[in-house]
């Protein structure tokens, strides 16, 4: 469940060798091994594994998005940070 007043996530987007994105959110999308989920503020602590696919940040007020590419790694949540670690990740242009 949502907290109230908590309105944007902390999030960090990370390869092996670099950091590839970091600011605020209102949403992250990732893809899981058990599928895709969708992280707001104020969710539950969690940790998945990540399958091969885009990472969605909506940032915001929404208007704004990023994509990163990111394959073989993880996923964490906890009091509103978003930590993705993978062994490739690069940011989507465009």
């Amino acid at each position: 469940m949502a907290e109230s007043g908590a309105h944007e996530l902390q999030v960090s987007v990370v390869s092996a060798d670099h950091e590839v994105w970091t600011g605020t959110a209102s949403m992250v999308v990732a893809k899981t091994t058990e599928g895709e989920i969708g992280i707001l503020p104020g969710h539950e602590p969690l940790l998945a594994i990540l399958s091969a696919g885009e990472v969605r940040i909506t940032t915001g007020s929404g208007s704004a998005s990023v994509r990163a590419n990111a394959e073989d790694g993880f996923l964490s949540v906890e009091h509103d940070t978003v930590t993705v670690v993978a062994r490739n990740a690069a940011l989507v242009q465009g």
